[in-house]
């Protein structure tokens, strides 16, 4: 697999106290975890707590040097947590991406080859930031060399022959305000906290809109991916 753009994370701390996207974005794939976990890109490991309780091992691959470190202080209390530095030849039941394939070159290898490690009936949860248009500064700073849309993600998967995928955008108040940014030029370090917060407290409202407004729009997707 390949290498995460190693890039500082100096966004991860604010994303990670957003609780209410957090907890939304759990909401979408908590039950599609099972048995040996494998997370790629973990940076924080904002899940981690979360999903060591319905797990029976974990492991972490961070290609980042500096992430790398101070996970070695978090984990310390998980006995059934390890921290990889580079990949073996196991397989596992879930492999989870969680705001990570965006920073990868190769996608669509790093997609497959993350498939061939799963288990049979093993799920590989990818959740990206959605739609090219919302593209902004920000975006090019940490790293990102895209985003994606439904249909970007249906040729990766039809160019790979995967026949059981499910797709889903989510955060339609976050989509409104990325689209906002880039003609109000909120995308910086400057107020980058402050959007965060509020963006946060309007995921509630955002849960709600996305019943009806999922199909179309999101400031992300949610892809799963079954082996079978």
């Amino acid at each position: 697999m390949s290498n995460k753009l190693n890039y500082d994370g100096w966004e991860l701390n604010s994303f990670d106290k957003a609780k209410n996207f957090r907890d939304y974005q759990w909401s979408l794939f908590r039950d599609r975890i099972k048995k040996k976990i494998l997370e790629v890109g973990p940076g924080n490991c904002v899940f981690l707590q979360r999903y060591y309780r319905i797990s029976k091992e974990v492991h972490l691959f961070e290609p980042s040097k500096k992430i790398r470190n101070k996970l070695k202080k978090k984990i310390k209390k998980f006995k059934r947590v390890k921290l990889l530095s580079k990949y073996n030849k196991l397989k596992y039941d879930t492999i989870i991406y969680l705001d990570v394939l965006e920073h990868i070159r190769d996608d669509e290898k790093e997609i497959l080859s993350a498939y061939k490690k799963l288990k049979k009936k093993g799920n590989l949860i990818i959740s990206v930031p959605a739609f090219q248009h919302l593209y902004t500064d920000y975006d090019r700073k940490i790293g990102h060399y895209r985003r994606y849309n439904k249909r970007s993600f249906k040729i990766i998967c039809e160019n790979l022959k995967f026949k059981k995928y499910q797709m889903k955008y989510f955060d339609s108040i976050g989509y409104s305000l990325i689209f906002l940014s880039k003609f109000l030029v909120l995308s910086n370090k400057v107020n980058f906290k402050g959007s965060v917060k509020l963006w946060n407290f309007l995921i509630p409202i955002s849960k709600i809109l996305d019943v009806f407004l999922n199909l179309f729009i999101g400031k992300s997707l949610m892809v799963i991916i079954t082996k079978n």
